[in-house]
């Protein structure tokens, strides 16, 4: 199993240079920086370092993932943000535990002890509403259905359509807005009865860069595929053997 970590940055210049040290590379087959075109020095410093940068053409977390798709190598990719939000060393955790065959590991804020510390009162009010939904609607066990911190198989992008505009095009027209695919990941996945599994992360306030979170029109974007996905065919997954399974 190859596994890709793809680092998302926009104008993190004074954080990339804190976190990104922190890194342990060995864990890695690549590290795939994933630019939005960045303003403030992050992509020249990145590419200084000697990590391989992609610059999207198109805003937004969800068209970085399609446009950097083919660029990434491994069957394992795991997203994570160089701005302090995720915490480098639960990094080998989160590797362990997808090592163990899991089809998606979330590093979840809201597991046993863990905190965030970047929350305000209506963003956790927010993560913990539609986490419930979530599980209430569509047969979730999470804590933590919304964050960007987790790993998952590659495959998943494409066999659970995630890039599909029908899930996304009416709302976001409507609400003139654009939105990530974690929310909808953690909804197909519950459906289909994925391997899933959380280990317990803090999320620290962020470092630099600055928020890019819409709540409202977010929000209502992501309760329109809450609702919506209770009436669609659950997604078929192609199953793949574990590495312990293939030993």
């Amino acid at each position: 199993m190859k596994i890709t970590l793809c680092v998302l940055t926009l104008n993190e210049y004074d954080s990339v240079k804190i976190i990104m040290p922190q890194i342990d590379k060995s864990l890695f087959d690549q590290i795939l920086v994933i630019d939005g075109n960045s303003t403030d020095g992050t992509i020249e410093w990145c590419r200084q370092q000697g990590y391989e940068v992609y610059i999207q053409q198109q805003r937004g977390l969800r068209s970085a993932y399609e446009e950097a798709l083919p660029h990434i190598r491994g069957d394992v990719m795991i997203t994570f943000s160089p701005d302090g939000n995720s915490l480098t060393q639960l990094l080998p955790d989160l590797v362990a535990e997808l090592k163990k065959g899991r089809d998606m590991v979330i590093v979840s804020r809201y597991l046993g002890n863990a905190k965030s510390e970047d929350d305000s009162f209506i963003t956790r009010f927010g993560n913990w509403m539609f986490t419930t939904l979530i599980n209430v609607l569509h047969g979730g066990k999470y804590t933590d259905a919304m964050v960007m911190y987790r790993g998952y198989k590659k495959s998943l992008i494409t066999d659970l359509k995630l890039l599909d505009p029908k899930a996304y095009n009416f709302p976001e027209k409507l609400l003139g807005t654009r939105v990530s695919i974690e929310p909808l990941l953690s909804i197909r996945a519950a459906r289909g009865k994925l391997n899933v599994s959380e280990i317990p992360g803090d999320e620290p306030a962020r470092i630099g860069g600055q928020r890019k979170l819409q709540i409202i029109r977010w929000g209502l974007t992501f309760l329109y595929q809450v609702v919506t996905e209770v009436f669609r065919q659950k997604p078929v997954v192609v199953k793949t053997a574990s590495i312990n399974e293939r030993i």
